[in-house]
């Protein structure tokens, strides 16, 4: 049974991802970087595996609708 997926803080994306917070708000609007998304009023999040999945391959990461079968 696969682990639940975690939600992860910012703090956590900009350790594991090595980027600064301008960078990732960034590529988000470019496309290239997982989005966020609310989890309370104020506050935002990722999902775990979006992030592990940019970290595997930053240069060809693609939201998962868009990924296809060829990931």
């Amino acid at each position: 049974m696969p682990a639940p997926d975690r939600i992860i803080r910012l703090n956590t994306v900009l350790a594991r991802t090595g980027l600064s917070r301008s960078t990732i708000y960034r590529k988000m609007a470019e496309g290239t970087f997982p989005a966020q998304f609310r989890i309370s009023t104020n506050g935002t999040g990722w999902k775990e595996s979006d992030i592990n999945r940019w970290v595997e391959n930053p240069a060809k990461w693609r939201p998962e609708e868009e990924a296809g079968d060829g990931r």
